[in-house]
Order: structure tokens, then C-alpha cells, then sequence
């Protein structure tokens, strides 16, 4: 165990190409994390010189890595109601699963549908980023709060992509596609008008491993074939990381990315994506900050990342079941 943290701390600091298994330990850190601190104890009390390696190892994946759990605490870091401060901008990225919730009759896709307006209504961001966002399950009129809005089947993107939104109450003056090559999944960014100021919002949704919990296509594919399938997974999210990459350093005003990057915050793909910019839940947040289950381990893989230019107010992560991902929305001062 002690070696398995060792190598997650040089992997994203590696070329997917050379440690294509390892890249999905990114996913696991935690619990290796937890193992490590459970052999350190137990030989702590038995037999002193054993714990003294994992002890090391968990101090150089702390300084490496950093903390998964956040213990900042007190309520600056909740995010701030616009019915109270109108000063703050609150963005939310939700990979809504298509609005169809995990109970697939049809009767419940249009009541979680609902449901997710609903929840939208009652925390009243002012930006959205949806991923598998599903136009036909919604009445897109319950939206009509956000009078600005770039659906990506909009501008000639191919029907094959998974549709992706940004609804917002602000002016959209520019808006566009990454349109990531040989791929379902997208990138889409707009530009709003914000306080005379102008702000690039992008909304990501990186390439999917094809193992969804509960499908049973992780239990019945060979251990071959899986670690082919995932070495192709982590080499496309790795393209399109540094596609993004290049894409935000063309320009100089303020930008905040939002979205479900099917990886971990200790992946190369979180890292290439970040360079820079800085994390909400690792600024503001607190706990775990896990927003999606995988085969019951929970990660953290859908984020919110900011210039530091950006003054970063609150972060919440919320608990509520209408899709296999989890919202997430903080909240930011651009003055």
C-alpha cells in the first residue's frame, strides 16, 4: 500500500502513455490514503520500526498530494443566497444524467425532472453548467429565470455528442464549441457580460470511462479488455485536458471552469486542466467533498476552478439524489 501512494504521487506529473494502468489510481487515492493511516497505527502500537514506512509515505503524500478531506469550517463557507447579496455570482455545475433520475420508468424521469428544477428554483444560481443535459425530459420554459442560454446542439455540433447547456442571467456576447475529436463528450464555453466586465465560463464534460456503476460492464469485460479500454480513456481525457489547456491560455480576461472531468483532483488530467487556476472546494470547501459514487467509493470528480484573480466567497457541495452525480455550487466575487 505504501508503494501504491508512491507511485499515485508521481502520476500526474507523468504522460498517460507511460503509466496507463496507474492513471486510474488517481481515483482511489483516498482509500489508499486510509489504508496507509490504518498500517501506520497498527504497526505504531505493535512494532514501532514497521510504522515508520508508512508514516513517511503518508508525509510525502501529504506534501505531494495534499488532503482530500477540508476542515475549513464556519459559514464563509456556504454559498451566499442572491436573494440576500447581490453582489456575489453563484455558479453551478450539475451532470444532470439526462433529468432522468436512476429509476428509469418513465413516470419518474418526468417527476426527478421536476425535481431538479425544482432544487434550481430554491438555490437560484446565477450560471449553470449542465452536462447530459436532456431538453425532452424538461419544459424549457421552467428555466425561464436565465434569459441567456447556449445549448450546444445549437451551432452544427454532431448529434452523436452528448448535449451539454449554459443558462445564465447575465448577457452571453460570444459562445462556442471545443468540440473534442473522436469523442461523445464535449467542452463548450460562453463569454457574459458581468458588471461591464467580461468572464469566460467554460463547461466541460471529459471523455467517460464506460464503466457505469450498476450497468455490470465493469464485472463482465476482461481484465485485458478493461485495461485496454481504460488506457484509451485517460490517453483522450489527456488530449482533451490540454486541448482546454491551450484553449484558456489564448485569452487574458477572467475565466471559470466548470464541469465533470470523469477523473480525480489527483490525476494528471484534473492537473492539466487546473495549471494555475485554483479549486472551490479546496479554497472554500468542507469535508469530503465527494460528488459522484463509483462502485461505492466515493470521488470527487466534478469541479469548479477559478482564476486567481477571482475572489472565491463559499462552496457547497450538496446531497441530493437526482442524478449519479451530485451538484456543486459556489460562489465568487469578481470586483
Amino acid at each position: 500500500m505504501s508503494l501504491l501512494l508512491l507511485i499515485a504521487c508521481v502520476v500526474p506529473y507523468f504522460p498517460v502513455k507511460v503509466f496507463p494502468l496507474f492513471s486510474f489510481l488517481s481515483l482511489g487515492v483516498p482509500a489508499v490514503v486510509v489504508v496507509n493511516i490504518l498500517f501506520a497505527v497498527y504497526w505504531f502500537f505493535t512494532s514501532i520500526k514497521r510504522s515508520i514506512l508508512p508514516i513517511i509515505v503518508l508525509i510525502i503524500g501529504y506534501i505531494s498530494l495534499g488532503s482530500f478531506v477540508q476542515f475549513k469550517g464556519g459559514g464563509d463557507t456556504e454559498v451566499e443566497s442572491n436573494t440576500s447579496n447581490t453582489e456575489n455570482l453563484n455558479i453551478m455545475t450539475f451532470n444532470s444524467y439526462g433529468f432522468k433520475g436512476l429509476d428509469r420508468a418513465r413516470r419518474k424521469d418526468v417527476e426527478n425532472g421536476n425535481n431538479i428544477i425544482k432544487f434550481i428554483s430554491e438555490q437560484d444560481p446565477d450560471i449553470i453548467c449542465f452536462q447530459e443535459f436532456d431538453y425532452k425530459r424538461i419544459r424549457t420554459n421552467e428555466l425561464d429565470a436565465y434569459p441567456y442560454s447556449y445549448v450546444n446542439f445549437e451551432f452544427g455540433v454532431p448529434r452523436s455528442k452528448v448535449i451539454q447547456a449554459i443558462y445564465s442571467k447575465y448577457p452571453i456576447v460570444s459562445k462556442g464549441n471545443l468540440n473534442f475529436p473522436e469523442s461523445f463528450n464535449n467542452g463548450l464555453y460562453v463569454d457574459l457580460l458581468y458588471k461591464k466586465d467580461t468572464v469566460r465560463v467554460y463547461n466541460l464534460h471529459l471523455e467517460s470511462l464506460g464503466i457505469t456503476p450498476g450497468s455490470g460492464n465493469l464485472s463482465r469485460k476482461a481484465p485485458e479488455k478493461l485495461y485496454e479500454q481504460l488506457g484509451n480513456v485517460f490517453k483522450k481525457q489527456e488530449e482533451q485536458a490540454k486541448l482546454v489547456s491551450e484553449h484558456y491560455n489564448s485569452i487574458s480576461y477572467k475565466k471559470i471552469i466548470c464541469g465533470d472531468f470523469n477523473n480525480g483532483q489527483y490525476s494528471r488530467i484534473y492537473n492539466l486542466v487546473k495549471g494555475d487556476m485554483l479549486d472551490s472546494f479546496e479554497e472554500k470547501g468542507s469535508g469530503y467533498g465527494r460528488t459522484y459514487n463509483f462502485h461505492g467509493l466515493p470521488v470527487r470528480i466534478d469541479f469548479i476552478l477559478f482564476d486567481e484573480e477571482i475572489t472565491i466567497k463559499g462552496h457547497k457541495n450538496f446531497n441530493v439524489k437526482y442524478s449519479d452525480h451530485f451538484p456543486v455550487m459556489a460562489t465568487f466575487s469578481l470586483d
